[in-house]
């Protein structure tokens, strides 16, 4: 498995299905690619490039995003978002991002995930669903 370095790329496409629009989930009223769905593209891609590049029982949990929308992409566009690792400091992994669909660039930002242990980052969650009983 190669070394997780900075200079690292990876892209994902996907299309925008009525799913994915502004108007379907309720962050708009046009039937275009939604920030969010741009926003999951993006962390998608991020994610996958990392775990790529990671040992069993390691994973990336998303910390931070910013993305600027700067054009719409309407339904049934195909759409790409292209990660680079900008910087490894310790556990964090900072991606820079540009979003692409067939006729232009439409969106750019930062992402940043944080390398956690699987099995620990689990019990945390678990911990959560069901917590002690106070007279245990």
């Amino acid at each position: 498995m190669p070394e997780l370095t900075t200079g690292l790329t990876h892209e994902i496409s996907m299309t925008v299905t009525p799913e994915r629009t502004a108007k379907h989930l309720e962050t708009g009223t046009a039937a275009v690619l939604s920030t969010p769905s741009m926003v999951w593209l993006v962390e998608h891609a991020a994610q996958v490039l990392a775990q790529n590049h990671l040992p069993d029982g390691q994973t990336t949990v998303g910390a931070e995003v910013f993305v600027r929308h700067l054009a719409p992409t309407p339904l049934g566009m195909q759409v790409t978002a292209k990660v680079r690792i900008e910087g490894i400091d310790a556990r964090r992994i900072v991606f820079s991002a540009e979003v692409f669909d067939e006729k232009e660039k439409v969106g750019e930002g930062r992402h940043v995930r944080v390398i956690v242990d699987h099995k620990r980052f689990m019990e945390k969650v678990k911990g959560k669903i069901s917590p002690p009983h106070p007279l245990s």
